[in-house]
Parts: C-alpha cells; sequence; structure tokens
C-alpha cells in the first residue's frame, strides 16, 4: 500500500518539530524537509526514510546505521545541533514503542508519545497524548487499553520483537 502526499513533520509555534521518526544526517534544517518530493513510495533509504524511520540513542554520540534495517540512530549531539540550528525546543516523534505510552530522551529534548495502547493486542504498554499549552508547557496524559470482556488481561512486559 502507497501512501501518497504525506506530510513529513509539523511545527508547533516554531518551536516544537513533530515527526513520525527521527532526524536525517541528510537533512540539517526544516527548510530542507519543505523541499523534499513526498509524491513517491517511501525509499529504502535517504531523508525520507529517516524522517520516518530513526530513533534517538540516549547513550552514543552521533550517527549510526538503525539496527531495524532503516533510518539511523541519533544521539544526544544531533539533536542539540538540530535544535540549536533551527531554533527549536523539542523534537516530538511517534515511531518507537515505549512501555509509558510516552519517553523523554536528550535531556527531555526527544519526546517518543506513543498512542496504541496495548500494541498488537500483546504489549502490555500504555499509550500518551501530549498537550501543548500557549506557553509552550507540556502535559502527557497516559491511558490504558479498554479491556474487552473476551480478551484475556494482558500483564506489562517489554516484547522483544519490538525491541
Amino acid at each position: 500500500m502507497c501512501i501518497r502526499d504525506r506530510y513529513m513533520g509539523a511545527l508547533i509555534d516554531d518551536q516544537v518539530f513533530c515527526l513520525h521518526g527521527g532526524l536525517s544526517p541528510s537533512i540539517a534544517s526544516i527548510d530542507e524537509i519543505r523541499t523534499l518530493n513526498r509524491i513517491q513510495d517511501v525509499p529504502r533509504d535517504g531523508p525520507m526514510c529517516d524522517l520516518l524511520w530513526s530513533d534517538p540513542e540516549e547513550n552514543k554520540a552521533g550517527w549510526d546505521v538503525s539496527p531495524r534495517g532503516a533510518g539511523y540512530t541519533f544521539g544526544p549531539d544531533v539533536t542539540s545541533k538540530f535544535l540549536h540550528d533551527n531554533k527549536l525546543k523539542k523534537v516530538a516523534r511517534a515511531h518507537q514503542l515505549v512501555m509509558d505510552g510516552y519517553n523523554q530522551n536528550h535531556e527531555s529534548r526527544v519526546v517518543t508519545i506513543f498512542s496504541a495502547p496495548n500494541y498488537c493486542y500483546r504489549c502490555g504498554n500504555q499509550a500518551a497524548i501530549m498537550e501543548v499549552d500557549d506557553n509552550l508547557e507540556f502535559n502527557y496524559l497516559q491511558y490504558e487499553p479498554a479491556q474487552d470482556r473476551d480478551e484475556p488481561h494482558i500483564t506489562r512486559r517489554v516484547p522483544n520483537y519490538f525491541l
């Protein structure tokens, strides 16, 4: 299935960069993202792929090839430079399962928000929503999945498949 004409990201008050995945070693500025040809299948590599599939890495500087097979991992130094160069405060992303629904990385400059509770009906994770007020203060609302009467109760665990 091909999803065409997709948005690659959004800015909240020109301060918070929101996207699905993460940063790209091929993209230094928000303006470069605006020039990407979005009317195409997602390529196997390159900036569009990176913006959709890259993940923050807390304990490693710089860039590294992602163990997922698409995109990169990026360290706190990469986040700091991107935010400074683009006059931003935070990166908000959604691509990675986090058990508490949201997770802060890189000194709270990157937040992962995962909005699918009990992902694939077996992960036992919470979901979250990020609220941003007029003063760019952040609040995270966490919620559990609705229990289906016919489903067994799932205990919280970290599935190896998604790590």
